[in-house]
């Protein structure tokens, strides 16, 4: 067995974040948690406390699609950006934005799409959604605004073409800081005209 020393476990984290970074390339493996604890039982050390941060993650699967999947990773961010673009346009009375792999463009194949919604009016989201027969279930969720957690609701909304996750918060939180994780970065976010603004030139 191999001695714990820092040395050892760096390398058993970069060898985790490369398998979960395959794993969310290849597998369609959206959950960032599930892929380290797939990886970590794979590269033989499941109760292992040293599994890469996200950021860890991020940037080995940066790594392995511009080793591996160069010539369609463009197109396939390209098209999941106009399914999020045509979504938040129908949305685009709760002030929607796009936030998550989608936007940063370290995206996995099948992965979802992630959007924020701002309004207080919940009921009547429910009531567009069901209205415009757009199904979804709903679930709740905890997030970090600044340094305390709130459960906000969250949709569920699957078409034919893309799964997404739709986050309802208030309107005063579209300026604070939020996170998925207490540890977690702040999570970039980008109003439905940055979104228009990106799809027209194709940016990766």
């Amino acid at each position: 067995m191999p001695k714990d020393t820092p040395a050892n476990r760096q390398q058993m984290r970069s060898r985790i974040a490369h398998l979960a970074a395959r794993m969310i390339a290849e597998d369609g493996i959206a959950d960032y948690s599930l892929a380290k604890r797939k990886a970590a039982r794979q590269a033989g050390a499941p109760d292992s406390r040293n599994l890469p941060t996200n950021v860890e993650i991020e940037d080995a699967l940066r790594a392995y699609q511009a080793l591996y999947q160069a010539d369609t990773h463009a197109s396939e961010l390209q098209r999941m950006r106009e399914l999020a673009l045509e979504m938040m346009s129908e949305l685009e009375p709760f002030d929607p934005h796009l936030t998550g792999p989608v936007l940063s463009g370290i995206v996995g194949r099948h992965a979802e799409i992630h959007l924020h919604l701002y309004t207080d009016d919940f009921k009547g989201l429910e009531l567009f959604l069901l209205n415009r027969q757009i199904p979804f279930k709903t679930r709740e969720v905890r997030v970090w605004c600044g340094d305390t957690s709130i459960v906000v609701p969250s949709f569920q909304v699957s078409t034919e073409e893309a799964d997404f996750i739709v986050m309802v918060l208030m309107p005063q939180h579209r300026r604070q800081p939020l996170r998925v994780s207490s540890e977690g970065r702040p999570l970039e976010r980008a109003p439905l005209a940055s979104v228009r603004l990106l799809v027209a030139q194709g940016q990766a």
